[in-house]
């Protein structure tokens, strides 16, 4: 990657989510994730497949044998590799997850961002912190907001 290439990128998040042992993924979330990539606000850097094992040892699993089903074309997302997940982040993404679960890791570029975040980066401007509010935690405040007005 070029010094232009790199100036040129938006900000990289990842994400790890775990399915149950009783609903494993089905693919159904993964058109629309294709539909982010199209439309060019995402760029899919990694995909990879965990299971944690109930004695806690996790397996890495082809996104090939997950067994998603639907009218989806995997192979989309089969090569996504960019080097940047590796095995250190495997084992710390499956140390979040539950026994008897399995987890997608996904490693994106947010493309959206890349001209405000170039903007900022060439008027010296750095990211010193960042974070994310869980849905779950949204809602539990909304709920608490809408307690405290009855």
């Amino acid at each position: 990657m070029t010094d232009t290439d790199i100036d040129a990128i938006g900000p990289i998040d990842y994400l790890v989510i775990e399915f149950p042992p009783d609903r494993p993924p089905d693919g159904s979330a993964l058109p629309m994730l294709a539909d982010l990539v199209e439309r060019g606000i995402v760029r899919v850097l990694d995909l990879a497949f965990v299971r944690k094992d109930t004695d806690g040892s996790l397996t890495g699993i082809d996104i090939a044998d997950m067994g998603l089903e639907g009218d989806f074309d995997i192979t989309l997302f089969a090569e996504a590799g960019s080097g940047l997940l590796d095995e250190a982040d495997r084992r710390e993404a499956g140390a979040a997850l539950e026994p008897g679960c399995s987890a997608a890791i996904l490693v994106y570029e947010n493309r959206w961002a890349a001209p405000f975040a170039s903007a900022l980066r060439r008027n010296g401007a750095q990211l010193v912190a960042s974070g994310r509010i869980p849905v779950q935690s949204l809602l539990s405040s909304l709920d608490a907001l809408e307690a405290q007005s009855r």
